[in-house]
């Protein structure tokens, strides 16, 4: 089973493919999709949308998985990162693939073990469960992290 997590973000959404077979994960491809700042948020959405609509042609997976929005100080940024979101949503469920969406707490308690862990923690343990990755950027590592809690999560629902 080939997954792809997604870290959305309005300025930069991250992007990880993983390969599921038995109890045995691989990397396949990391990345991450940047819109023009200086673009309307209609155009940003689009941008975001077309990079992703890409990365499902060209990895074909199986299922998607999308981190939960977290409620931020500002309001602003909270609902901007909503309809990254929900473009990431739409454009793995666009493909007709199923779409898991798991909080950032459970996407660090299943790599570290603890709902409170650092990013640095997770990158660490990124390289520990998918050895030799190159990461493409925090978000990217992100995006891998919620492919792999999704693709635990498989497993613990047999």
């Amino acid at each position: 089973m080939i997954i792809l997590g997604i870290d959305p973000g309005l300025t930069c959404t991250g992007w990880g493919v993983v390969a599921k077979a038995g109890s045995r994960l691989s990397h396949i491809a990391n990345g991450q999709i940047r819109t023009n700042a200086k673009a309307g948020m209609a155009e940003r959405l689009v941008e975001l949308d077309a990079g992703l609509a890409a990365v499902i042609a060209q990895h074909w997976p199986d299922a998607g998985a999308v981190e939960e929005v977290f409620v931020n100080v500002n309001p602003q940024s909270t609902l901007k990162l909503g309809q990254a979101r929900g473009v990431a949503m739409l454009a793995v469920a666009r493909a007709g693939l199923p779409v898991a969406e798991y909080p950032t707490k459970v996407i660090k308690k299943a790599l570290v073990g603890t709902g409170g862990a650092e990013k640095a923690q997770v990158q660490a343990m990124l390289k520990v469960l998918l050895p030799g990755v190159v990461l493409a950027g925090e978000d990217a590592a992100d995006a891998l992290a919620v492919a792999i809690t999704h693709a635990n999560m498989l497993g613990s629902h047999r």
